[in-house]
């Protein structure tokens, strides 16, 4: 299926919106290093820390739902290129800052500008895609958005350590700058807005979505999802960084190794998963193995005790350096089993709606609510007691989170009856999630 991406690439819609996903997630892999050095320059603790990323969530967390609706019924493109413009704000804003109120203030600010690019994009992918591909489509979309995050930690750890901060944010602002051209000469207007403004994304709307199990058994699956999983993103850099005294172009290259299982497998799996079906299975896998990658960042600081050094090419990587990249390379192959059947059922569930930027808002306000709870509190665990503590804390949500999930799925609802039409009027059910059964014809 690597052919299949490349393929996708070759649409000059899709090239431009991977341009924006591009953009975002450099900015946020880089931005992520550069909290790393903050927090190690200003000595602050984990709580404080913690605040770094909750800061940030709760700005997404106030904008995803009006902003789903206006996804829905008004112009995505001019979405995309307000994200584009304030990300380029938040760059010239962390270059100025100072002080952790700085730090906090500006990571509201870049919050914004990822929603914005992040739930736009990735609904517009799903309304052009073509019937039968979605699950291409979307892989393949993350695919582009997890090299990205790959060069973030590459190039960002790399300009990090070898010039100062300014020059840094003036590459992603040159970044960013080419996706904004893309969008705007490539994209077409209004690529979504298709739902009636009295309809889309009210109150209705998202009690209708709601009221289907599968939708209350993924929302509920995010929330743990993201209370663990932002809590790697966050404190694993830092934990490298103030705990460890990794250098920073070791800590992109922890950060990389994820990145790189993610990139190479997300599209390929993206296709298997509208082959096999049962996408649920995929979250459920997915999410188990992510938890096993978060319980084993904290062993990098005993690992001296079990295995030694190794040199390769002329660098030598210290055993905690091993350890951290195992882990996290273990989150990748995890985040590439799980991420594309999520979207893909979000997707489904909303299209019985027409509705698909309210699911997708539902999905993305689910993880905000642990994104703004989870670090913070396993910061506060963590200077209470400590990092073994607190990761098993962030593990541990991921799990209960996942058998709730599976649990809950397999009841499954049947399609709505007025989506149905045959000439028995016989209500078919579908399988969990709303997904139909697939037919090899179409694949």
């Amino acid at each position: 299926m690597a052919g299949g991406s490349f393929g996708v690439l070759r649409d000059r819609e899709f090239l431009a919106l991977s341009g924006t996903a591009f953009a975002r997630a450099q900015a946020y892999s880089t931005i992520a290093i550069a909290l790393a050095l903050y927090a190690d320059m200003l000595g602050t603790t984990s709580t404080v820390e913690g605040l770094f990323a909750t800061a940030f969530a709760l700005a997404q967390f106030v904008i995803v739902l009006p902003l789903g609706r206006k996804i829905d019924t008004g112009n995505a493109k001019r979405f995309l290129l307000a994200g584009l413009v304030l990300n380029v704000a938040v760059f010239v804003g962390f270059w100025m800052v100072d002080s952790v109120v700085d730090i906090v203030l500006i990571r509201v600010v870049q919050g914004l500008g990822a929603s914005l690019l992040w739930i736009t994009g990735s609904t517009v992918v799903g309304e052009i895609s073509p019937d039968g591909e979605r699950g291409q489509w979307l892989g393949t979309y993350n695919q582009v958005g997890a090299f990205s995050s790959l060069a973030g930690d590459l190039v960002g750890a790399y300009l990090l350590s070898a010039y100062d901060f300014g020059v840094t944010y003036a590459v992603l602002a040159g970044v960013t700058t080419v996706a904004t051209v893309l969008v705007y000469a490539w994209l077409r207007d209004n690529p979504g807005g298709r739902a009636d403004p009295e309809e889309a994304t009210g109150r209705e709307t998202l009690e209708q979505l709601l009221s289907r199990t599968p939708i209350r058994a993924l929302v509920t699956f995010r929330f743990g999802m993201s209370f663990g999983k932002m809590c790697v993103i966050l404190f694993l850099p830092i934990y490298a960084k103030t705990v460890l005294d990794v250098p920073t172009l070791y800590i992109g290259g922890i950060l990389a190794g994820g990145k790189l299982t993610k990139a190479l497998t997300q599209g390929y799996v993206g296709g298997l998963t509208d082959r096999v079906g049962s996408k649920h299975l995929f979250v459920f896998a997915g999410a188990l193995c992510f938890a096993l990658g978060t319980l084993l960042i904290p062993f990098a600081g005993i690992a001296h005790r079990f295995i030694s050094s190794v040199s390769l090419a002329g660098y030598t990587f210290a055993p905690g350096v091993i350890v951290l990249f195992a882990a996290y390379g273990i989150c990748g192959v995890a985040d590439s089993i799980r991420l594309p059947a999520s979207m893909a059922l979000f997707v489904e569930e909303g299209e019985q709606f027409d509705a698909v930027a309210a699911s997708m808002s539902l999905r993305s306000v689910a993880w905000k609510v642990g994104q703004v709870s989870g670090p913070f509190l396993v910061g506060v665990i963590w200077d209470l007691t400590d990092v073994f503590t607190a990761f098993a804390v962030a593990s541990g949500t991921i799990v209960v989170a996942s058998l709730a999930f599976i649990g809950m799925y397999t009841v499954g609802d049947p399609v709505p009856a007025d989506l149905v039409s045959n000439d028995d009027e016989e209500v078919v059910d579908l399988a969990p999630g709303g997904e139909e059964p697939s037919c090899a014809d179409d694949d």
